[in-house]
């Protein structure tokens, strides 16, 4: 009996094991989710050479010193903004980072990637455009976060945002190891307390993807007087976009 206990024992150690292995290995495959880029033409498109990566951005060229800098989702092809944003808000620059593996970009994709090619993206544009605002929605809140953390950024807007990915991977996959094993964490909550330009919080009523009690503990991190949040009603965080609320919160957090 004690034998057979001990064969039991060392087998479904050994089948976790393999489970743990295999989601470290395969760990940015449930990540991210490069997509293909719908707007091509060579007049709204910026390559950026920077280390390890031709960097495409998706652009709206504009003279002036107002500028906009757009990070997406997991699974976003941000060049679909461009007309939305283009509209929207006609006297800033429009720059719309695709990620390693996204749209073109060419290089491995990780956190640190992400980050070192927002911060060059941003040197780039601010040295064109003084006033630079940032936005990131749901991964990208992570990436546009540390951005405004380290940069001028004049106004910083998160959409759908999380206090770090790590919590949020934790909380999916309670049975694994998650603080162990994952190799981009995206804190964004080391970074609230050093962020000094306004800041606008965008959630959804109805977010199936990012607890409201994980952008409410990003909320709390800011010094007070920096973010507010506004909750955008009968969406999800999928959708939310779709909603003419959202483009006119951006736009009041620009002004």
């Amino acid at each position: 009996m004690k034998q057979w206990l001990f064969i039991a024992s060392a087998a479904v150690a050994t089948i976790y094991a393999g489970i743990c292995l295999a989601m470290f290995a395969f760990q940015r495959s449930l990540l991210y989710f490069p997509q293909p880029r719908a707007v091509t033409a060579a007049d709204s498109t910026l390559v950026l050479h920077v280390p390890g990566s031709d960097l495409t951005v998706t652009v709206r060229p504009h003279s002036g010193p107002k500028a906009l800098i757009y990070f997406g989702g997991n699974a976003e092809d941000v060049s679909t903004s461009l007309e939305s944003f283009s509209k929207a808000f006609p006297d800033h620059a429009l720059f719309l980072m695709h990620y390693r593996g996204y749209g073109g970009s060419t290089g491995h994709l990780s956190e640190q990637a992400n980050h070192s090619d927002a911060i060059a993206l941003f040197s780039h544009v601010y040295a064109l455009h003084p006033d630079v605002a940032v936005i990131g929605r749901s991964l990208g809140s992570g990436v546009a976060i540390r951005v405004a953390a380290e940069t001028p950024a004049s106004r910083l807007i998160l959409v759908t945002p999380y206090d770090s990915i790590e919590a949020i991977a934790a909380a999916e996959y309670p049975f694994v190891p998650v603080r162990w094993l994952l190799l981009d964490r995206y804190e964004s909550w080391k970074y609230a307390p050093g962020i000094k330009c306004p800041t606008r919080i965008i959630a959804a009523e109805n977010d199936e993807v990012i607890p409201r009690a994980s952008t409410e503990k990003l909320l709390a991190r800011f010094h007070s007087g920096i973010a507010s949040m506004t909750v955008i009603e009968g969406v999800g965080h999928n959708d939310i976009a779709a909603q003419g609320e959202y483009i006119r919160t951006i736009r009041a957090a620009l002004q």
